[in-house]
């Protein structure tokens, strides 16, 4: 009797044994499962704030290289150089369109004739957003394009010269963006306070100074 009891308790350690080894087999596949996943994800968080930095560097230089035409602008003709540079940065996504990239036309200026190209842009008419073909300006340089808009400021449209007068006139970047969207230079109903946003956000506001 005492020989079958050591054979059973024997089997019984085996069974032990063995559960423990899976045990320990099934947490160590999961060690190496989360540390994998963890990896993975910190890799990805260190890509995510590599491009982020690349596009807030990117900006910097934008802002850098409108600046000072802008300011020459406001100090001939008195138009806000956070006004100028925020209408930049909505109107051409910080330089990067193709009408700012490779014609130099920062402000989505219309033209015709020979120094004009046919682009695609979008329109927000009769409460929605759609998508048309018109003919823009083309520039040697973002400062022949800034000097064009300062230029627009002054003399209004064909319609009516003194429709940016008050974008001129304006104490302070506020009233000149929503000057701007009164005189409709854009269809985009919150024109107004996407330069507003954009000009206290990079802190444009101190190019006025």
């Amino acid at each position: 009797m005492a020989r079958k009891r050591k054979r059973r308790t024997t089997s019984r350690r085996k069974k032990r044994s063995s559960s423990t080894k899976w045990i320990t087999t099934i947490l160590v596949i999961l060690v190496v499962l989360m540390g994998g996943y963890i990896g993975h994800h910190l890799y990805q968080r260190h890509l995510q704030q590599e491009i982020i930095e690349k596009q807030q560097n990117s900006k910097r230089l934008f802002i850098k290289a409108i600046a000072p035409e802008a300011q020459a602008m406001q100090n001939q003709y008195h138009i806000k150089a956070s006004i100028t540079m925020a209408q930049a940065i909505l109107e051409s996504n910080w330089g990067t369109s193709k009408l700012a990239s490779q014609y130099h036309n920062l402000f989505g200026i219309k033209g015709t004739g020979p120094n004009s190209k046919l682009m695609t842009t979008k329109e927000y008419t009769k409460g929605k957003w759609i998508v048309i073909k018109d003919r823009f300006k083309v520039y040697p340089s973002w400062s022949a394009s800034i000097k064009d808009h300062t230029q627009l400021m002054l003399n209004g449209t064909q319609y009516k010269q003194e429709n940016y007068e008050k974008v001129i006139k304006a104490q302070n970047y506020r009233e000149a963006a929503q000057a701007l969207q009164d005189a409709n230079y854009a269809t985009d109903p919150d024109y107004a306070s996407k330069l507003i946003n954009v000009i206290k956000t990079y802190n444009l506001d101190k190019y006025d100074n």
